[in-house]
């Protein structure tokens, strides 16, 4: 102990601790200083310029959306309020092979890269432009960056339903090895979409290989979630074992009801590759999916929800079996005519949901659409869900699990150096939220909704939300690969 008075730009007084680790919580308080935990313990000693007594409420890292397509929103949208009013201090882009950068389209987005915008959205002809969009924007949120295999063929493919020739695949991994000496995260596909579907394995494989030497990772929305569910979770490992790097598991699940209860058959599969090579995967806590309105999921077997259609926007909101009634048409025909469009799949069990978000393996990521004029309440209400509904109401998990899902895990595997966790000398990415109070308000017929309990967030030591409100500062930026933690992010998995 000094006996002279330490001095912080922040002092936390009174936490319950929660450090990202997965440890129970402790009582101490927290000293922020030039953007950096500065001390951990009794600080009564210490003297600051903002003092918050947490009164017992806890402090956690500040969470980590591992799962977002937010790629163009922290540009247009830098106050990112829908992330920031949950907590979250870091979003990680380029999910499901669409990113905006690096692209030069030719024509109109290819589906389902339209999810990021229009045309004139895609101004990125580099990785590097991007970064530097990033930065200047200063979003409230620190934003790290996977690189779209869909955005790579678009870029070098006159047409997507096929598989990419040698010269192509070389034009796409320069393009790629110029993003990860920049700093991006690593690659990500989405093989279940039609642009990118005629990719054989060999093409992703081919692409994968310098990831290693990068020390970056592997993220996939496999080629299907359906009942041919094992067979991709081996092509996901197969493309780890080829290219030697992490593999994860976008938004894991089992889709549609001829799959429902397999949840324990497809972790039997992680947990049996798990032994052999890093694979985790992420999940976002509700029984519903959503992106682009596809053909193919339109069998009549579940619910369909409109969310945004550009020839009817009226449709926003309607059940797909309530328009084609109304249109006196085929289920198959009424998807067609309002095409392009968004939707939500009913499309999961609960109990599936429950058993994949309480393993291990998993972390916590949104896959919210902020774009869609009326989104699927997960951009507004994952963390809080986590935390507040299946956490505390549901008790599926303990509280400090929950948070090591959205902190300390989520660093460590997406190599995120110095963040997740409250450690002296690592980035203060703060949130202070009320653990009785907690839990998402935001539903599918009013996704737009702040999360009630989340009191204060730091980003980068700069209180940016308080007690409801945005504080008006933004201090996020774009967060390169971390060369330091790469050592132990192969622990991680």
């Amino acid at each position: 102990m000094h006996s002279h008075p330490e001095a912080a730009d922040t002092l936390i007084v009174g936490a319950q601790l929660y450090d990202g680790t997965g440890a129970p919580p402790v009582e101490r308080d927290i000293a922020v200083r030039d953007g950096r935990i500065a001390a951990i313990g009794n600080l009564s000693n210490w003297l600051a310029e903002e003092v918050v007594e947490a009164n017992g409420r806890a402090v956690a890292p500040g969470f980590i959306d591992v799962h977002t397509h937010d790629d163009t929103h922290v540009i247009r949208s830098p106050q990112m309020l829908p992330k920031i009013t949950q907590g979250v201090t870091t979003v990680i882009v380029g999910n499901c092979g669409i990113s905006a950068s690096p692209v030069s389209l030719k024509g109109e987005p290819p589906d389902p890269m339209s999810l990021l915008g229009e045309r004139d959205a895609f101004s990125y002809p580099t990785f590097a432009a991007y970064v530097e969009a990033v930065n200047a924007a200063r979003p409230a949120v620190n934003v790290g960056a996977l690189i779209g295999h869909t955005a790579l063929r678009s870029n070098h493919m006159d047409r997507l339903d096929r598989g990419a020739t040698p010269s192509e695949i070389d034009g796409m991994r320069a393009q790629l090895e110029e993003a990860l000496a920049h700093g991006a995260l690593g690659l990500s596909t989405g093989l279940a979409y039609s642009s990118a579907f005629a990719a054989p394995t060999e093409e992703v494989m081919a692409l994968a290989e310098p990831l290693a030497a990068a020390g970056a990772l592997y993220t996939t929305h496999m080629r299907t979630e359906f009942d041919a569910i094992l067979d991709a979770m081996d092509e996901a490992y197969r493309i780890g074992k080829h290219a030697h790097v992490p593999v994860v598991i976008s938004h894991l699940k089992c889709a549609g009801p001829s799959n429902w209860g397999r949840s324990r058959e497809v972790l039997e599969s992680l947990d049996g590759a798990r032994r052999l090579q890093p694979i985790g995967c992420d999940c976002y806590p509700y029984n519903r999916s959503s992106t682009t309105l596809d053909l193919r999921q339109v069998t009549g077997d579940i619910d369909i929800t409109i969310t945004w259609s550009q020839p009817h926007p009226e449709a926003a909101g309607k059940l797909v079996k309530d328009i084609a009634a109304e249109w006196g048409v085929t289920q198959q025909e009424a998807a067609k005519r309002l095409q392009p469009a968004g939707a939500v799949y009913h499309n999961m069990s609960e109990d599936d949901v429950r058993r994949i978000l309480a393993h291990p393996a998993t972390m916590v990521g949104s896959d919210g659409l902020p774009n869609d004029p009326l989104p699927h309440p997960r951009l507004w209400g994952a963390f809080p869900r986590v935390l507040g509904h299946y956490a505390r109401d549901a008790a599926l998990i303990p509280l400090e699990e929950a948070v090591r899902k959205m902190t300390g895990l989520s660093a460590r595997r997406f190599g995120l150096a110095q963040r997740g966790e409250v450690q002296v000398g690592y980035h203060a990415d703060l949130v202070l939220f009320d653990p009785a109070r907690v839990r998402d308000t935001a539903t599918f017929e009013k996704p737009q909704q702040a999360a009630d309990g989340i009191d204060a967030v730091w980003v980068n030591g700069v209180l940016s939300y308080r007690d409801g409100q945005p504080t008006g500062e933004r201090a996020g930026h774009f967060v390169a690969r971390g060369a330091a933690s790469r050592g132990d992010a192969h622990g991680a998995f």
